[in-house]
């Protein structure tokens, strides 16, 4: 049995419940409102560009046009993660982006030569769907990942410091904060695995079960596709951080001030001066 179609009219009725948080946000003045529309419009732009052009992709079904499009959504990955982690972008955008193709590509690729078992380890109808649910999850980790990690490095300073001086090497002085932001970045996902068919039906489960599939098999592919989900962002956090660590550390263990955003160093300069102005006074 197909899944029922949803109308324009039935659309702009579904677009109507956005009043809601609105209501909300202009009650208690949280001043989201435009954020709101704002992001809204663009989800409803962007996919419905990408409902275009994924018709010809599938129709066209070409391996090398497939896997263009998985990098090229790698591309975007890596680019969303650096800018959310208020960090320069020339000196993290290629490990970051390698660490993303090579983490988010071998477990999409092993996923459908060995659990979906495919004759065309690049068709479009799985390749496409299920990379973009990996690199998904591997955004989210990234972000709060590598967020956490050089956030920690630059609040924590002359901790660290303290480290290199007792003769700990980079990595030593490091591991501690590799170790709390590798558990921020992997918590969600866990907790999302720990609580599926419980508190919550998972999305892809959901969407099979609504296009006629049974629900052992959907169940059977919600595991499968969970299991990918953990693994791809361990990996991709973990190389990113380890990968960014030789182009923003210099050869004495020193984080290089340059990679911060220069408003965030700026911040960090009137703060200083107005510490030091109520020091004087």
């Amino acid at each position: 049995m197909a899944s029922p179609d949803i109308s324009i009219p039935s659309l702009i009725l579904c677009f109507l419940l956005l009043v809601i948080p609105l209501v909300i946000s202009y009650r208690i003045k949280l001043r989201i409102s435009r954020t709101t529309l704002d992001a809204v419009a663009r989800m409803t732009v962007q996919l419905g560009m990408v409902g275009v052009f994924l018709t010809y992709v599938f129709d066209l079904n070409n391996g090398a046009l497939n896997l263009a499009w998985v990098l090229g959504m790698v591309a975007i990955a890596s680019y969303t993660t650096i800018r959310n982690v208020e960090l320069k972008m020339e000196k993290l955008f290629l490990p970051v982006i390698l660490s993303f193709a090579v983490a988010n590509l071998s477990v999409l690729l092993y996923f459908n030569e060995f659990v979906l078992d495919l004759g065309n380890l690049l068709e479009a109808r799985y390749l496409i769907p299920i990379g973009g649910m990996i690199l998904g999850n591997s955004l989210r980790g990234n972000i709060v990942g590598m967020g956490e990690f050089y956030e920690d490095i630059r609040r924590n300073e002359n901790r660290y410091l303290y480290s290199l001086s007792l003769g700990a090497s980079r990595y030593e002085a490091l591991i501690p904060y590799i170790r709390k932001c590798l558990r921020s970045a992997l918590r969600p996902t866990l907790a999302n695995i720990a609580t599926a068919g419980v508190v919550f039906l998972p999305g892809m489960m959901t969407g099979q079960i609504l296009g006629g599939a049974s629900p052992t098999l959907a169940i059977k592919y919600q595991i499968s596709i969970m299991v990918a989900l953990y693994v791809s962002t361990a990996m991709s956090t973990t190389f990113s951080i380890l990968s960014t660590i030789y182009t923003t550390f210099d050869e004495y263990g020193l984080v290089k001030k340059e990679i911060y955003r220069e408003k965030d160093r700026g911040k960090g300069k009137r703060k200083g001066e107005k510490e030091k102005r109520t020091h004087r006074t």
